[in-house]
């Protein structure tokens, strides 16, 4: 049996490191960055929680059409081999037309089957003459006859990979990608700041429920102030209206014009008194755009009575923070600059409101580009406009690199910061799911240990509807918002799992459960990203056997049970996620035996 290593890198020379054990090695591995041509030197390699991929747009674009990479072979493989391409198609109304050849020889032409919301995998069959001693070539092409540069219809890699029959995916729950060990005794968390050290590293740290009901929130204030953290803002979707409290949310409306009912104000009031009485801020969301049939126009005095009301009431409450939202829609068709202008009157009018009642209120901004350095023109324009438009006292929302990223660095808060010239808060989109079927469990990883010097809050985003499993990511970061430059997720996830568990069954189990379900900063993918689900379609795309298949669901069929029997009265919803996993499961193995 031959073993890797896996190591990741973790917040500047810190290592989770594991032992990967692989049935066969693969013939080699080529990462998206590896490719020439394509667009990866005009836009980079980093997209949608994916790093070194690389993308190819249609045959207009020329060069960027196209993308190549040698391969070497010092001997040919006996048996038949695969190609197995992790890609994803663009958000375009069709799949693209694509052409994946070798040597010449082409492995797969027409409309490509791949995903245009996530990662995904597929296979193709090498036939033996199309490889070579020496230097092979695998090209991937763009067929699309029209099209634009950085624009729909594009096809992007993230890896391609040449494999036996006889191999076995990496897989991040069975064969240890996170492994973990559990400590022998329950150190204080978050961990303690050096002697001489008074002030944690970020000033603010919290959280923000996803779409979750007053109860949620009243659920985890204890837990916030419990492991020292002190900021907590509800989900703009929360203040949706209509279905289910806390469903879906695509099933509710944004009426922001309207008032609250009674019953959300006395639920609301409720959260921010124990917010108070344990010592979290609470921030109040509005969001007026998102999903509106009637988005609001900040040019419209009338508009900004509607949803000032909300802000009004919730300062009434005593409530000294606010967040006015316009994350995820459009600056308009005026451009970025004339967008901005608008926002910012918007804001300022918000901001100026509640100061004329109390003089300490406080502002933060959620922008139309609230990710990346800033750089791109359309976002420079933007930020630009807010940065001499805004009230210089309000805070600005800032997700990190990317939307859902590994790394957040300095370098590219800095650049953001000082293009938009306000003080910033981190969004952290970890661990949230965005109401998926699937839990990220893992430590947080991949956010640099002197963010705290540039950016002065820190606020994850959380799990829905499983918030008391998203206990255990979030005390990660907790621990890593207190004390960043001291920060080693594998001490911190075995810390989690001992605060949050009183017996060594217990311990054992949410062990077993966050090395099934590690979390998409370690397992790759984005928000969707379900690894239990991928490690199955990997295996019955290799042609494994159904008993082995068969053992895999018993395998999460005893997770379920063990979790069940440890934990009788908690954890609902993660249940009910482990147990639409095994269905699906189930579901998929008799397809194939069909």
């Amino acid at each position: 049996m031959n073993r890797w290593a896996l190591l990741i890198s973790v917040l500047g020379g810190l290592f989770i490191c594991s032992s990967v054990t692989l049935a066969v090695e693969p013939l080699l591995e080529i990462k998206g960055a590896d490719f020439q041509g394509g667009g990866r030197s005009k836009y980079g390699s980093e997209f949608f929680g994916r790093q070194q991929v690389n993308c190819v747009y249609a045959q207009p674009t020329k060069d960027a059409a196209q993308m190549t990479a040698k391969i070497k072979l010092e001997k040919l493989p006996q048996k038949p081999v695969f190609l197995l391409v992790e890609a994803r198609n663009s958000d375009s109304k069709r799949q693209c037309d694509i052409q994946i050849t070798l040597n010449d020889r082409t492995l797969f032409e027409g409309r490509n089957k791949f995903s245009s919301k996530d990662w995904q995998c597929c296979c193709f069959p090498i036939s033996p003459e199309s490889l070579k001693t020496g230097d092979n070539s695998l090209a991937i092409i763009n067929r699309e006859p029209r099209g634009d540069m950085g624009q729909p219809p594009w096809f992007m890699v993230a890896r391609c990979v040449i494999v036996g029959e006889e191999f076995q995916r990496p897989q991040m729950k069975s064969t240890g990608g996170l492994h973990i060990d559990l400590p022998k005794e329950v150190r204080p968390f978050p961990e303690p700041l050096p002697t001489g050290t008074s002030e944690p590293g970020f000033k603010f740290r919290g959280t923000k429920g996803w779409n979750w009901t007053p109860e949620q929130y009243l659920e985890e204030i204890p837990v916030l102030a419990k492991y020292k953290m002190n900021f907590l803002m509800n989900c703009y979707l929360s203040m949706f209206v209509g279905g289910t409290n806390g469903g879906d949310y695509r099933s509710r409306r944004n009426e922001w014009w309207n008032p609250m009912t009674d019953e959300k104000k006395e639920a609301y009031a409720k959260v921010i008194r124990t917010c108070r009485d344990n010592g979290i801020i609470f921030c109040f969301a509005v969001h007026p755009q998102l999903g509106s049939k009637r988005p609001l126009d900040p040019n419209n005095t009338a508009d900004i009575n509607q949803y000032y009301q909300h802000f009004q009431w919730a300062q009434e409450q005593g409530v000294k923070w606010f967040s006015v939202s316009l994350d995820d829609v459009s600056w308009g068709k005026k451009g970025p600059a004339a967008g901005a202008t608008e926002h910012a009157r918007l804001v300022n009018e918000v901001f100026s409101r509640l100061r004329k009642k109390d003089a300490e209120v406080q502002m933060i901004f959620c922008p139309v580009p609230y990710w990346g350095d800033g750089t791109k023109p359309d976002h420079r324009a933007y930020l630009e406009a807010l940065a001499s438009e805004m009230h210089p006292d309000v805070y600005v929302f800032w997700t990190g690199n990317g939307v859902v990223t590994r790394p957040i660095t300095r370098k590219a808060a800095e650049s953001y910061k000082g293009i938009v010239k306000h003080r910033l808060f981190l969004w952290d989109n970890y661990p949230v799911n965005d109401n998926n079927p699937t839990l990220h469990l893992g430590p947080v990883i991949g956010r640099d240990t002197d963010l705290c010097e540039v950016i002065d809050g820190y606020m994850g985003n959380a799990l829905y509807p499983q918030n008391q499993i998203n206990r255990i990511p979030l005390l990660t970061c907790a621990d890593y918002a207190y004390n960043p430059k001291a920060y080693d997720p594998a001490r911190s996830i075995g810390q989690s799992i001992l605060h949050l568990t009183e017996t060594d069954m217990q311990r054992n189990v949410l062990k077993k459960l966050v090395e099934t379900y590690p979390g998409f900063l370690l397992w790759g993918g984005g928000t969707r990203a379900n690894p239990v689900r991928e490690e199955f379609k990997w295996l019955t795309l290799l042609k494994y056997p159904d008993s082995l298949l068969e053992s895999y669901i018993h395998r999460m069929e005893e997770l379920a049970a063990q979790l069940d029997k440890e934990f009788p009265d908690r954890f609902t919803a993660t249940k009910k996620t482990i147990a639409d996993d095994i269905t699906w499961l189930k579901e998929a193995l008799s397809k194939r035996k069909e």
